[in-house]
């Protein structure tokens, strides 16, 4: 597991007030090279690790509708 340490997190320009949110802390990506991601309801439970890249092409995919149902 790698420890987000410094991670600054910043909610989801796109939440709502259902508590459908992630957060989101990118100004880690310099010192251990990955976007940090977590559900912002459960702050101290799980985060994801994401490369940049990878983290680039969610959102890419997203923004496309690739997830639309």
């Amino acid at each position: 597991m790698t420890e987000l340490t410094g991670a600054i997190w910043r909610t989801s320009s796109r939440s709502n007030d259902q508590g459908l949110c992630v957060e989101v802390a990118a100004n880690v990506v310099v010192a251990h090279g990955l976007v940090g991601v977590r559900d912002s309801k459960d702050r101290s439970g799980p985060t994801l690790a994401v490369s940049p890249p990878g983290w680039t092409a969610f959102v890419t995919a997203i923004r496309g509708g690739a997830f639309r149902r």
